[in-house]
């Protein structure tokens, strides 16, 4: 528990002086900058964890999926549920910074689970994908540590996605993570958090496709895991 609460804490206050006090870069509406910084360090600490935990999954359940047959999609999903728990332990952190701060949500606050599970929802996928291929090719294993930490730079978590040119909003949307803490962030600051309208739905629309073809890649592999493995 203590790691779930020091983790995402610490980064929140390395972002909040780098790009809030150092490089001076605005917030969303009348929101303080660590709020903003830890609205996005929500969903990008849960997905980066559960990226990672559900990509050797499989690998480390070895002796298990070779002996006993069982629907193999339960593994995966098991590490996903977990990096959840740790997910919901960090809304500590940003009840004490509502605190602190004296921000008060607004009624959006309510629409929190739907982004919960747009989060898991992407979560998942992308961890079905590179869970059944890091079972064919195990080099796999390597490139998450790369993908988590090339995504946390080029996701809006330290930094509000208004900054990003508009000719380059659309694009920028193709990444999944950016709908999701941009709902977030609509969610948890309320008025004045900046959502794209045609970026978000597309990045929505990424986040569907990313989790229908993670099954789909999934099952289709899951037939050969036990021989593979």
């Amino acid at each position: 528990m203590a790691w779930a609460l020091i983790r995402p804490f610490l980064t929140m206050v390395v972002f909040t002086v780098i790009f809030g006090r150092l490089a001076k870069l605005p917030t969303e509406g009348d929101a303080p900058y660590a709020v903003l910084v830890f609205a996005g360090m929500l969903p990008w600490q849960f997905f980066s964890t559960a990226l990672g935990s559900c990509s050797d999954s499989l690998i480390s359940n070895a002796n298990l999926l070779t002996k006993v047959y069982f629907p193999r999609l339960i593994v995966p999903a098991s590490a996903v549920i977990t990096s959840f728990v740790d997910f919901l332990i960090s809304f500590v952190i940003l009840a004490g910074l509502m605190l602190w701060y004296q921000w008060w949500p607004s009624w959006r606050l309510l629409t929190l689970p739907l982004w919960v599970a747009v989060a898991f929802a992407a979560s998942m996928g992308a961890g079905l994908w590179l869970a059944s291929l890091n079972v064919q090719y195990r080099d796999f294993r390597y490139v998450v540590p790369f993908l988590v930490q090339f995504g946390l730079y080029v996701s809006p978590v330290g930094f509000s996605s208004a900054i990003v040119p508009e000719q380059w909003q659309l694009l920028y949307a193709l990444n999944p993570m950016v709908g999701v803490i941009e709902g977030f962030r609509w969610a948890i600051l309320g008025r004045g958090a900046f959502i794209n309208p045609l970026g978000f739905w597309l990045s929505m629309a990424i986040v569907a496709l990313l989790l229908v073809t993670g099954i789909r890649q999934f099952r289709r592999m899951e037939k050969r895991f036990a021989d593979v493995i």
